[in-house]
């Protein structure tokens, strides 16, 4: 059996929730000579719009029960979408049931996602999971060969032109092509479903996942030239660079998406509780080469840049206040990648309208670093599935190992300190003062390695001209898991550090402590860990 290159459609059957376009949608088929079908208020928005429409009850002869829950479940229905027309067997049962052939279905589904997003109650929510629409979009979608399906307003040009193109017909192309979308509007719709009914059993790993997402934008190319890769926006609802809006610069890259999402979320963490101060932070390759706070965006900025301003060149912005007029004119000064912000004031747009190849993103607001959430990664054969890092630690949380007990002042820049590692590589460290990183060592594969280089990268940017800081001297440290040696704590020590930040839970927990108080340093555990792979 061969599929006919073109269908001519005579009858189309009209259901949906969204009906943006649908009124000019419906004139056109009608100029057709498209006998519509419809429910409800599909039905209602056609007539109103002075569209000849039959009932579904009408065409079935069979009433709408059940609070409309059975309205096109029924063979006059499905028998006229799934009927194969070139099969005589399916001819002659149209034919003895009187079942007239439906050619043409306009289905959108129930807003499920946008009930539960509301914050529905239960109840609400069954009630707004479709049971009709997603059986005719599949029936139509299975028999593509002879019907076309339509779940996306944006198709309608599509079927418009090829109505006029083909007097009044679909080719093969478009029917199969829309049936692909068909299958994925229903599988997303599924997916949100049962995602829900696993998070109100309290399944975070129910035994069978299924997510969708919806395709954003192909990129020109993935991590590298010889990889292709395109962009999806999925989940739950959270602002960042997924949904922001980019108001200026080249399109965006696959690394340029993933790097401005690591400045974002590790930007975010700097919020109340526990922080409430303009903060910046600069990446590079995924990993921080300074974060900052301070009273003013401006004077974060300068003092995220003086971390290590060899590698912020080219590198990825991102603030967690609106970009003001001040810091605009520093991140000018600067050849920058993006700039990521949940708002941007007129005169600072102004100021960095002149770099055009600058990508300029807005959120409208910060994400909460807190909310939970999951984190993926593919594996050979399947993938990883987490919850995302949401931990957090504070003073309280603190426990002091060392004979002598951390200051007020260091043990904020502890916290900070720390709160920047869970946002670097593995193995990381990071030096801090004054609520400014001063070194970062990130991904070694030794912690005193890390804690070697983020040294001397602190006595790099120390050196530069102009500088205005002390390297490492005088600093805290914080290390993303614990020091399975002592040299790594010693190293730190050597740098400068007075005061050092890490999970504990070493067999060597002991001999670390006893370098720490050898050394004279104060040093806390937190029994948290944050390592980033």
């Amino acid at each position: 059996m061969t599929a006919a290159e073109t269908v001519c459609i005579r009858r189309a059957l009209i259901s949906v929730s969204d009906k943006a376009g649908l009124a000019e949608f419906a004139r056109a088929l009608a100029g057709h000579g498209i006998e519509i079908l419809s429910t409800g208020g599909s039905a209602m928005t056609l007539r109103d719009a002075d569209v000849a429409v039959t009932e579904v009850s009408d065409h079935t002869g069979f009433p709408e029960i059940m609070d409309g829950r059975v309205k096109t479940l029924h063979p006059k229905v499905h028998g006229g979408i799934l009927a194969r027309r070139d099969e005589d067997s399916h001819r002659a049962a149209m034919a003895a049931h009187d079942i007239a052939p439906i050619d043409l279905v306009v289905v959108n589904l129930y807003p499920f996602e946008a009930t539960l997003a509301a914050g529905a109650d239960f109840a609400t929510c069954v009630e707004n999971i479709d049971i009709g629409g997603p059986a005719m979009v599949r029936a139509a979608a299975k028999n593509h060969d002879f019907v076309t399906v339509v779940t996306d307003p944006l198709d309608y040009a599509a079927v418009t032109a090829e109505l006029s193109t083909h007097a009044g017909a679909t080719s093969l192309a478009l029917r199969r092509r829309l049936a692909a979308a068909a299958y994925a509007h229903t599988a997303a719709y599924d997916a949100a479903i049962a995602g829900w009914l696993a998070a109100q059993q309290g399944e975070t790993f129910p035994a069978r996942v299924v997510f969708a997402g919806r395709r954003q934008q192909v990129l020109r190319y993935g991590e590298n030239p010889h990889q292709a890769a395109a962009v999806y926006a999925g989940g739950a609802a959270r602002p960042g660079v997924a949904s922001a809006e980019q108001l200026q610069g080249k399109e965006l890259s696959y690394n340029n998406l993933n790097d401005t999402d690591a400045a974002f979320e590790l930007v975010a963490e700097f919020s109340p509780p526990g922080f409430d101060r303009p903060a910046v932070a600069i990446i590079k390759h995924a990993n921080p080469c300074g974060v900052a706070l301070a009273d003013t965006l401006a004077e974060a900025y300068g003092r995220a840049l003086a971390c290590d301003p060899v590698s912020a060149f080219g590198g990825i912005i991102a603030v967690n206040r609106p970009l003001d007029a001040e810091t605009a004119g520093e991140i000018g000064k600067l050849f920058a990648e993006v700039v990521i912000a949940p708002a941007i004031e007129p005169a600072a747009r102004e100021i960095l309208a002149d770099k055009k190849n600058l990508r300029l993103l807005v959120t409208g607001t910060m994400p909460d670093a807190g909310a939970p959430g999951m984190t993926m990664k593919s594996l050979a054969g399947g993938f990883l599935m987490q919850t995302r890092d949401d931990g957090r630690i504070d003073a309280a949380a603190l426990k002091v190992v060392s004979k002598r007990t951390p200051s007020a002042a260091e043990i904020a820049d502890m916290i900070f300190a720390f709160r920047v590692a869970k946002h670097v590589k593995s193995n990381a460290i990071v030096y801090a003062r004054d609520g400014a990183t001063v070194g970062i060592g990130a991904g070694q594969m030794s912690r005193v390695d890390s804690a070697r280089i983020a040294a001397w990268k602190a006595r790099e940017a120390a050196g530069a001209p102009g500088a205005d800081n002390r390297g490492t001297e005088g600093s805290v440290v914080a290390s993303d898991a614990f020091f399975p040696f002592a040299d790594g704590l010693m190293a730190a020590v050597d740098a400068g550090a007075t005061a050092v930040i890490q999970p504990g839970g070493s067999v060597r927990d002991d001999e670390v402590i006893a370098a720490a108080n050898g050394a004279g340093i104060a040093m806390v555990f937190t029994g948290m860990r944050h390592f980033r792979h």
